[in-house]
């Protein structure tokens, strides 16, 4: 039986119809499907339209395009992420363990993705590419957080103040890049060190989240 997926939380692009229409989830239901196993870019409203067995034209009466459906599935898988950034940040731990711990919770949801869902992450990358609107709320979600976490360092005698916040969460969101970008997890550069010879690379990614993650901590020391 093929797991049940949700309806998104919140609107995209490109939908039309009401919301929570029983048919705009199957067509939902249907593009995952097909995504999963054949990929974004090899998936035609067509192949969708055969899936659920209606016409193309009826597919159009909920989704504008192909991009509109693949945007809406986008949404729930960067959803997952979204979520687990608000429960990092609303967590009982300290402000320093909180950001340290945003490192390695969003290398390895990416990995996740990467590895187990490769055909999602195809998804994510045109979304990247093309800028659909599920990677801009992905995006303020990381500023929001971070902004969060420093702004309780700050309160809680943890993190310095005379930088300007602005300064501090642009900074700490490009260094995020290496460990959450789906394009950059493709092609991972990985320096011929001693330290690293005899290690897999997804054990070097995890030493390297933690060593920059640590340096961005000392960084933010009062």
């Amino acid at each position: 039986m093929e797991k049940e997926i949700s309806d998104p939380t919140k609107a995209v692009s490109g939908q039309r119809g009401p919301a929570s229409h029983e048919r705009r989830m199957q067509i939902i239901q249907s593009a995952h499907e097909h995504f999963l196993r054949y990929g974004y870019q090899k998936t035609s409203v067509t192949d969708l339209a055969k899936g659920i067995g209606v016409s193309s034209a009826y597919i159009y009466r909920f989704f504008e395009s192909k991009q509109a459906i693949g945007e809406a599935i986008c949404s729930m898988v960067l959803g997952k992420f979204i979520v687990a950034m608000h429960e990092l940040a609303n967590s009982d731990m300290s402000a320093s363990n909180r950001l340290r711990k945003l490192y390695i919770t969003l290398l390895d949801m990416s990995l996740e993705l990467f590895f187990n869902e490769r055909k999602l992450h195809d998804i994510t990358i045109a979304a990247v590419e093309e800028r659909w609107c599920a990677i801009t709320q992905y995006h303020e979600t990381k500023y929001e957080v971070i902004t969060k976490i420093i702004q309780d360092g700050r309160a809680s005698g943890e993190f310095e103040r005379k930088t300007p916040l602005d300064e501090v969460v642009v900074a700490i969101v490009e260094t995020l890049y290496p460990f959450s970008h789906p394009i950059l997890l493709q092609h991972p550069v990985l320096v011929q060190h001693p330290f690293f010879l005899q290690q897999s690379e997804l054990e070097v990614l995890h030493q390297r989240a933690v060593a920059v993650s640590n340096l961005v901590l000392r960084s933010l020391a009062p």
